[in-house]
């Protein structure tokens, strides 16, 4: 049978998917939640860890939990990080830093940010692995007013979703994607372990707060091999999920 912390977690998890808490709401305090459930502090305060480390939610010195994601599938809707989502499969998410750099805001990075053109933007190159093995490159323009952030967090961060949260608060909100296919050039060849011109799902997405301020803009590119795309539509719903290939 579980452990009351482990049963409490799992409600918490449901009433996330089901959206009682939305991605950016802060969860009632330690002191409700021990009172909702007729249990200690300590209870639910094993039971918040727990969807800590699965990256549903975030904690800050000082302030309140906030929810970051939930599991329902990995759907592009609730804007799921890479280490959330490889997390929520039981997988490990690795990830390292190429290269990264200032430079001064190209057109199309004025466009999509939303920032004057010339504007000192952060650059960041960067492979994602699951289990180890390389499936993702993302080239990724960072706003001025967030940059020095990004660029503090150290190049093998897991989940910089998570990071910038613990560290500024940002949470990211919504996302705009553009998907098609590509063929991998020298440098993604070279960092994906593949041949040169073999097929590869580009994601160009838009990331933004809650107020819809720009934060970053992405080039992704996937191995197709190991990543897939699938949409499920409904009436009422259009839901784009990744997942794993096979």
């Amino acid at each position: 049978m579980p452990a009351r912390h482990e049963e409490i977690a799992d409600e918490l998890r449901r009433a996330i998917d089901r959206e009682e808490y939305t991605v950016g709401a802060l969860l009632p305090t330690e002191t409700d939640l021990a009172s909702h459930y007729g249990v200690s502090r300590g209870t639910v305060r094993q039971a918040v860890a727990a969807l800590t480390a699965e990256g549903l939610i975030g904690s800050r010195q000082g302030a309140r939990r906030v929810v970051l994601a939930s599991r329902r599938s990995q759907s592009f809707a609730e804007l799921r990080s890479f280490a959330q989502w490889a997390r929520a499969m039981g997988r490990e998410a690795t990830g390292h830093v190429v290269a990264q750099e200032y430079r001064p805001a190209t057109k199309e990075d004025a466009v999509r940010l939303q920032l004057p053109a010339g504007s000192r933007v952060l650059h960041v190159l960067r492979v994602r692995g699951l289990d180890g093995e390389p499936v993702l490159l993302e080239r990724t323009v960072y706003a001025d007013w967030i940059s020095p952030a990004v660029a503090a967090i150290e190049p093998g961060c897991a989940s910089v979703t998570q990071r910038l949260y613990e560290d500024t608060g940002l949470v990211f909100a919504y996302g705009e994607h553009v998907i098609d296919a590509v063929s991998a050039g020298a440098q993604d060849a070279e960092l994906l372990g593949v041949r040169r011109t073999s097929p590869l799902l580009r994601v160009r997405r838009v990331t933004t707060t809650r107020e819809g301020r720009p934060v970053e803009w992405s080039d992704d590119r996937y191995r197709s091999d190991a990543v897939s795309f699938s949409v499920r539509n409904s009436i009422g719903n259009n839901a784009l999920a990744r997942k794993t290939a096979g």
